[in-house]
């Protein structure tokens, strides 16, 4: 797993490099007058009929808060995200209550932000402020025509025009070389198209050579750092490695996997007879997965294939019915199964998500008292 040692230790960004590691949400949590304080701020915030308890409706700024803490596009957008807020709202309501008391409020949401904590501890997140600073040591330095030769010489250019290249070479550079994603549509129309429209690019006539595409890519990743100067952008970095060590440690504590296993099995249904359904073991897994290291199944389309290779293995897809030992018994097989696959093949994700509001606090709104 890494840390925010590993990180940071991506090349010094010149500016702002401030990284979250949920520190500040347990500081929060763990102080009872400011946390007492801050329930009460926010609850009074939310109830506005003052009735004095939250309806589901006042609940949803709430919900909304912790979405963007999390990361999570905006509610609404995508269904992979809509099913977590739907889930943050059941913890809130426990799936059947139309009010939520004060108590309540407070009880779920210290849980919700410790679980961010934890998640943020184990997967630091780097908030990187791209000024072109980086982008200009970048293209001026001595890895700057070995890094794009290399880029040059993966590019497929159907129509082989310069602008072609240009676009898809910005796309493979990374905040590592001072460049936000461009695959986002506001770098692209705010930073990337401007910078291509002011620097008209010397198409030079076909076929696009090497030499040709480092003259031409320098000068425009020299305008796109001018563009980045005049509007700097933020960007949430984070990465991570899966490489098995998480469910090591887990399943070599049997206390602790035996608390965790139980925890995953009370969601399960059980028949007549107290057997569980076969059926049931992705959503174990999926309960397990925070305990584990591992993702939520659905989060990382590489770590899919190593947990569908896993379930093959004990047939999980059959349906069939088996006694709850058997059950963990399976659970336990699944966990080794993937823990054996990432020690062969360590999975690691990186990730670049461009903050349009300035991040006053490291926890989006939710953590802001409002003014």
């Amino acid at each position: 797993m890494e840390t925010a040692e590993s990180t940071s230790s991506m090349k010094q960004q010149h500016h702002q490099q401030q990284v979250l590691d949920g520190s500040n949400i347990m500081k929060l949590v763990g102080n009872e007058e400011v946390f007492s304080s801050f329930v009460d701020h926010k609850f009074q915030e939310l109830d506005r009929d003052r009735d004095g308890q939250l309806s589901v409706k006042e609940l949803q700024p709430a919900v909304a808060d912790i979405g963007a803490a999390l990361g999570l596009p905006a509610q609404g957008s995508s269904p992979d995200s809509d099913h977590i807020y739907s889930e943050v709202l059941n913890e809130f309501t426990h799936g059947k209550q139309e009010k939520v008391s004060k108590i309540e409020f407070r009880e779920v949401l210290s849980d919700i932000l410790l679980g961010m904590a934890a998640g943020l501890k184990r997967d630091p997140i780097v908030i990187l402020r791209m000024d072109g600073e980086d982008l200009e040591e970048f293209i001026n330095g001595p890895s700057y025509e070995p890094e794009m030769a290399s880029i040059f010489s993966q590019i497929e250019s159907p129509d082989g025009s310069m602008r072609d290249f240009i676009i898809k070479a910005l796309d493979k550079l990374t905040v590592e070389q001072g460049i936000p994603p461009s695959s986002d549509s506001w770098v692209m129309s705010n930073i990337v198209e401007p910078a291509i429209q002011t620097c008209a690019i010397d198409e030079h006539g076909k076929p696009v050579s090497q030499e040709t595409f480092l003259v031409e890519f320098k000068k425009i990743a020299d305008c796109v750092a001018q563009r980045l100067k005049e509007q700097p952008v933020i960007v949430a970095h984070s990465e991570n490695t899966f490489d098995g060590s998480g469910i090591k440690r887990l399943l070599s504590n049997k206390f602790e996997l035996d608390k965790t296993m139980t925890a995953a099995l009370e969601n399960v249904p059980k028949d007549r007879n107290g057997k569980l359904s076969k059926d049931y073991l992705r959503v174990a897994v999926d309960a397990v997965a925070a305990s584990a290291g591992l993702p939520p199944i659905g989060a990382v389309a590489q770590m899919d294939v190593v947990v569908s290779e896993a379930f093959k293995m004990v047939n999980a897809d059959d349906g069939k019915l088996v006694k709850e030992d058997e059950f963990k018994k399976l659970l336990t097989e699944i966990l080794g199964s993937i823990m054996l696959q990432l020690e062969g093949n360590p999975i690691a994700i990186s990730s670049n998500s461009v903050v349009h509001e300035p991040l006053a606090s490291p926890s989006s709104t939710l953590l802001q008292p409002s003014s």
